[in-house]
């Protein structure tokens, strides 16, 4: 492993199959990678269609689908681990959750000028404290990514769904992709992938069949132009 592979985090990059890449599970992939640090790196594919649609996966969970755009679309095959549960990408969902409130207690017996400013202070500082808020996921079990996508595996987003709202945008796949303590970046050493900033309108605006050379066009390249002893970006 170089010192370059070993600092590098590619978090919201894709990771592109170089065509020396063999194994059944990423040949000629595209994975979107949702988290990676030193412990590691999980991703999933976005080029690779099961034999569900979503349609059929949500008839096999008992929910209906109202909605006509994803009746459709295929559940994809995320990776080689855990491939009975299910991983849903789509955009962030937050909501603002109010910073809890610092009590604030008066001085009962202290009436000189400086306590009476004292407590003016630190109500105005009470005051600021309640009006900070941070965002959180409106489902129960999610990873936030940076770059505005959320990866969850709870079922309230597929019941969110089911009824005709949820995020506009998703991609379902069955099971992720894992790598461990410097595996990932064992495999960039071996030219075994090419690695570029992620593009959402690979993930969910573009047909399955066209991901992997829309995401090499990220790069200025063609697939053909590819050998298995080139190197990765």
């Amino acid at each position: 492993m170089t010192a370059d592979s070993a600092s590098i985090n590619l978090t919201h990059h894709f990771l592109i199959a170089m065509p020396g890449l063999e194994d059944e599970a990423f040949a000629k992939s595209v994975v979107y990678v949702c988290e990676h640090s030193e412990r590691g790196a999980l991703g999933l594919v976005i080029n690779k269609p099961g034999e569900l649609s979503m349609e059929g996966l949500f008839q096999k969970v008992d929910l209906p689908l109202h909605r006509q755009d994803l009746m459709n679309a295929p559940v994809l095959q995320g990776g080689p681990v855990h491939t009975e549960r299910g991983f849903v990408l789509h955009d962030a969902m937050l909501v603002d959750v109010p910073a809890q409130e610092d009590a604030v207690e008066a001085a009962q017996e202290d009436d000189t000028e400086a306590a009476q400013e004292d407590d003016t202070e630190a109500a105005q500082e009470a005051e600021a404290l309640s009006a900070v808020s941070h965002k959180e996921s409106v489902y129960a079990s999610t990873m936030t990514i940076p770059g505005g996508l959320e990866m969850t595996t709870s079922k309230d987003v597929l019941e969110a769904l089911s009824m005709g709202a949820g995020p506009k945008r998703v991609l379902i796949s069955l099971g992720y992709s894992a790598w461990g303590e410097g595996q990932l970046e064992s495999e960039l050493a071996e030219n075994s992938w090419l690695t570029v900033g992620a593009d959402t309108a690979v993930i969910f605006d573009t047909p399955v069949e066209q991901r992997y050379e829309r995401a090499m066009k990220l790069l200025g390249l063609e697939s053909w132009m590819l050998s298995s002893e080139v190197g990765h970006s």
